[in-house]
């Protein structure tokens, strides 16, 4: 596949869904593009959250960053959107990207340069990144859509939003399967967290009453070739 159908077309392990009447192409490594508005989304980064913990006494391999970025990278040279969107706790504290070692702040500037960039404030890191560039916003309206950190309690159609982590169970022939996933009923979306270091809590958590039709509810699990389209039947807590 080209790069030009990249922009236009799913990857292998990518399904065109629909949100608020724009298409979407929900990739499974857990970020949005928007092939006609050239836009990918991607949320709950945690940069920098080893270095965090590292502060407050808990010592885990510094590696999230890395990783993340790595990942990031990726999906870029992929889709090769002309816009980017990161919806919140891109870093894991307010002081994580003055703690980036210089070769992943090289990494992340040569991954921002030229294109547009938006950086939306997050519980965890509600101010700009400091001496990044981009552009730090509370929400962003582009067309139909609306992208910010946490889900509004009020029903906003086209609401792309973050925070809440999203995952899904689901068991089948008496297996358990549990995995991240984007939630959404075709009006509205929460991505699951793109972060190394990152949990999840499962859609029919009671965090998530009220924000979705309960009839058109659906989980796309992120599998390791492909998206898993599952409905709110077959859907299990835990």
């Amino acid at each position: 596949m080209t790069r030009v159908l990249a922009t236009t077309l799913p990857l292998a392990g990518a399904d065109s869904i629909g949100i608020a009447g724009e298409r979407a192409i929900c990739d499974r490594r857990g970020v949005l593009y928007f092939p006609e508005l050239r836009l990918l989304t991607v949320s709950d980064l945690h940069l920098e959250k080893g270095s965090s913990l590292a502060r407050r006494g808990t010592l885990i391999p510094p590696y999230d960053t890395g990783a993340t970025l790595l990942r990031l990278q990726a999906v870029i040279a992929d889709y090769q959107p002309a816009i980017v969107i990161s919806l919140g706790d891109s870093f894991h504290d307010g002081g994580g990207a003055a703690r980036m070692h210089s070769s992943f702040r090289e990494r992340l500037e040569g991954l921002m340069a030229g294109r547009d960039w938006f950086w939306v404030a997050g519980n965890h890191d509600p101010d700009a990144p400091a001496d990044l560039p981009g552009e730090t916003v509370r929400e962003l309206a582009i067309g139909s859509l609306v992208f910010r950190h946490e889900p509004s309690a009020v029903r906003v159609e086209g609401e792309i939003s973050g925070h809440l982590h999203p995952c899904a169970r689901i068991v089948q022939r008496g297996r358990s399967v549990r995995r991240r996933c984007f939630a959404g009923d075709g009006g509205r979306m929460i991505m699951p967290a793109f972060g190394a270091y990152t949990g999840s809590l499962n859609v029919l958590d009671r965090a998530y009453a009220g924000l979705f039709r309960r009839e058109t509810l659906m989980a796309y699990m992120l599998g390791t070739e492909r998206i898993f389209a599952i409905s709110r039947s077959m859907l299990r807590p835990g």
